[in-house]
């Protein structure tokens, strides 16, 4: 998303702190055809001003398929705002082609004040564990 100048929005790391914990969900995969991984998302608020989450832009890599962008408003239909403290978490999933992939990508927030600015989502790899290995669902 850009601004109205056709600007990036900067990107900040020390406003937001952003973790995610992918699983291998074993049992709404189709080997060899789709493996689903759930990922559960953490974001904190590790700033000194409010901001709320108003846009996502995810990249994501397929061992098989390739690379894809996704974006959109907010996440899982949310548009949280996060005061200074604050934690949103939520889960979602990805389906890919082959047993393994990454996502990285961004949060775009708003100030109060009007000021834009993104928050990096860093790389996480999504691996079907060998066999023998524990996965949920």
């Amino acid at each position: 998303m850009l601004n109205g100048d056709n600007q990036r929005p900067p990107i900040l790391e020390g406003e937001m702190r952003i973790t995610a914990e992918p699983v291998y969900a074993r049992g709404h995969s189709e080997p060899p055809l789709r493996y689903v991984f759930v990922y559960f998302i953490r974001i904190e608020n590790i700033g000194s001003d409010a901001a709320q989450l108003f846009w996502r832009h995810w990249k994501i890599h397929d061992s098989v398929a390739g690379d894809q962008e996704v974006e959109g408003e907010g996440v899982v239909g949310e548009s949280p705002v996060l005061g200074p403290g604050d934690v949103h978490e939520y889960q979602s999933f990805c389906a890919l082609a082959g047993r393994s992939g990454h996502m990285e990508g961004f949060y775009h927030f708003r100030r109060p004040d009007g000021f834009v600015f993104r928050a990096p989502i860093p790389r996480f790899e999504l691996r079907v564990p060998r066999s023998g290995s524990h996965a949920q669902a």
